[in-house]
């Protein structure tokens, strides 16, 4: 791995490159924040993917990708005498000192638990920082992973179940409430009850320490192999899956479960 001294030369580098495309390179330099912000949610779940694959390479390649939005924007705040990327790293380290007391100043924590009640403690007590508890969740989050973020900082101040067997009894309620009013044929109320039971899901994942988001991208790509084998044996053997009957599909999944 290299020293400090290299890591600080290649970031250098790195912003000198930035600048150089930002004077000289007709894409680069007409970007703005608004033109930039797709690209960077683009390149966030890219990420994301090589995060889910473990693929250390593409890790390396995608971090670089986010960190090059990082800079862009530093040199568009820069250029509107609002912030550099100075200011960020400043800005980012007296958050970190100051939302870590426990290793910055007195206090003492024995937990990673405590750590995170203390976290959103600090973050409320900040000049700027979240006026209520649930106000850090970004809005723009999606949903699966709002709720989560949602049910762990109500946990963080207490609001939590006292065992977590106990979170049975509300999922095992919620999906009864979503099946009485599929039978009932009222769409509008099944649609909030399978909020309901999906917030319960995701409630019980959270009290057993499973990660509800990961879970279900695990079973994405588990479901994406198995349709795969299917669609590449049907053309193995001459037919496309148009062809194909339900009971002939069945029995490739069955094979491709046993396989993959």
């Amino acid at each position: 791995m290299h020293t400090k001294e290299e890591k600080l030369e290649a970031f250098g580098r790195l912003l000198d490159v930035l600048d150089d495309l930002r004077e000289k390179c007709p894409w680069d330099r007409k970007q703005t924040n608004e033109s930039l912000r797709p690209h960077t949610i683009e390149e966030a779940y890219e990420l994301c993917d090589a995060i889910m694959r473990d693929d250390s390479k593409d890790i390396c390649k995608e971090l670089g990708d986010v960190l090059e939005h990082v800079i862009f924007y530093s040199i568009i705040g820069s250029e509107q005498g609002k912030f550099d990327i100075a200011d960020i790293c400043n800005a980012e380290a007296d958050k970190l000192i100051y939302r870590h007391p426990h290793i910055y100043g007195d206090i003492r924590v024995n937990t990673s638990d405590d750590v995170s009640k203390l976290w959103e403690k600090v973050k409320q007590n900040e000049k700027d920082g979240n006026k209520t508890v649930l106000s850090g969740v970004p809005a723009s989050l999606p949903s699966l992973i709002k709720a989560y973020r949602i049910q762990d900082k109500a946990r963080n101040v207490g609001f939590d179940w006292d065992k977590r067997e106990d979170v049975w009894i509300k999922v095992y309620e919620e999906i009864e409430e979503l099946k009485a009013e599929l039978d009932k044929g009222d769409k509008e109320r099944a649609l909030e009850e399978l909020g309901d039971f999906i917030f319960a899901i995701v409630n019980a994942a959270r009290l057993y320490k499973l990660n509800p988001d990961t879970a279900l991208e695990l079973t994405n790509q588990k479901f994406m192999k198995r349709f795969g084998y299917i669609e590449q044996t049907a053309k193995a053997n001459g037919k496309s899956l148009d062809d194909m009957s339900l009971k002939e599909m069945d029995i490739l999944w069955n094979e491709a479960k046993h396989l993959l």
